[in-house]
């Protein structure tokens, strides 16, 4: 069984950072793609970051880039989202997903990655919210 838990969120105000926590366990494969998305008040869940385990790309929506860094760390099978300059317009639940995936897919995060559907396991969330 596959579990996906997030952690990390806060309130903060404008400018500020803070770093979301996912840790996903129960794959049987190494290779791995992890997403965060958020979705705030009255608007659709967006694709924020993506990181591919097996060449190591990552994405970052347009509004983060600059501002966002996806990381992992293997040994704690824990992906790791700073955002930093956080603006009142991040606000929002951010979700982290995960997906399995063939050790010879490549670049997933130019692709599936960066859509919900290209996730088979999701968190439930933690709420970041930026004062200003």
């Amino acid at each position: 069984q596959v579990h996906v838990v997030e952690s990390g969120g806060g309130l903060v105000q404008a400018g500020g950072s803070l770093r979301l926590s996912c840790t996903a366990s129960g794959f049987s494969s190494d290779s791995y793609a992890v997403g965060w998305f958020r979705q705030a008040p009255g608007k659709e869940r967006e694709g924020v970051s993506c990181l591919s385990s097996g060449d190591g790309s990552t994405y970052y929506a347009d509004s983060v880039k600059g501002r966002f860094t996806i990381s992992r760390d293997n040994a704690k099978n824990t992906v790791y989202l700073q955002m930093n300059s956080l603006k009142p317009e991040d606000t929002a639940v951010y979700y982290c997903a995960a997906q399995p995936l063939h050790p010879q897919v490549y670049y997933y995060c130019s692709g599936y990655g960066r859509s919900r559907s290209g996730y088979e396991w999701w968190g439930q969330g933690t709420q970041v919210t930026v004062s200003s």
